[in-house]
């Protein structure tokens, strides 16, 4: 299957800065935002980002000159990366290639949950990953369900949507979210 530009993928593309110094530190605090946001949430205070990142505040606010910019930023590379899952795994049989991108999903909820007060619904940014994220991985719940090993009575918007339900609750760890999320696939399956 050949690969498939998202329209996502230009706007981190071009906000990531061209000199390698630069673009590893712009990757170092995507990557400690990310951890910060996933564990305090969205009231994560920018010092520590910048501090995980190893880099100074300024740093931080040349990349970023705003709290909204770096939101911004963490959502649409986690859609982008989530863009590149569906790419990695379209060749895989339908079944196994639509869970291996909803293992992704669920991982990338975790930052959704904790950047999404921030974001407006109706940004160009929200909009660019909503729409991306949907040319991803919808073809793979389509082919699933053409290839008979899911419901066709359901769809793509559906299957998000009870994802992220279930990503949304508390559990005791990742193996009990696991575990709910496969009982919860079972009745999305068929099975002949």
């Amino acid at each position: 299957m050949p690969a498939q530009s998202f329209p996502v993928s230009e706007i981190v593309a071009s906000q990531r800065p061209h000199r390698k110094d630069a673009a590893r530190n712009y990757d170092a605090l995507l990557a400690a935002a990310r951890e910060a946001f996933a564990e305090k949430g969205a009231e994560a205070s920018l010092e520590d980002v910048a501090r995980r990142a190893g880099v100074g505040i300024g740093t931080l606010y040349r990349n970023f000159p705003t709290r909204r910019h770096l939101f911004e930023s963490v959502y649409a590379d986690e859609v982008n990366a989530l863009c590149r899952v569906a790419e990695e795994v379209a060749g895989l049989e339908p079944w196994q290639a639509l869970t291996s991108w909803l293992d992704r999903f669920t991982d990338y909820m975790v930052t959704k949950r904790a950047v999404r007060e921030a974001l407006d619904d109706e940004s160009d940014v929200f909009l660019a990953c909503r729409d991306s994220m949907y040319a991803a991985g919808g073809p793979l719940f389509e082919r699933a369900q053409k290839a008979g090993v899911a419901r066709e009575d359901m769809d793509f918007g559906d299957l998000l949507r009870m994802v992220a339900g279930i990503t949304a609750t508390t559990f005791t760890d990742d193996t009990q979210r696991d575990r709910v999320l496969s009982v919860a696939l079972d009745g999305v399956r068929v099975t002949r």
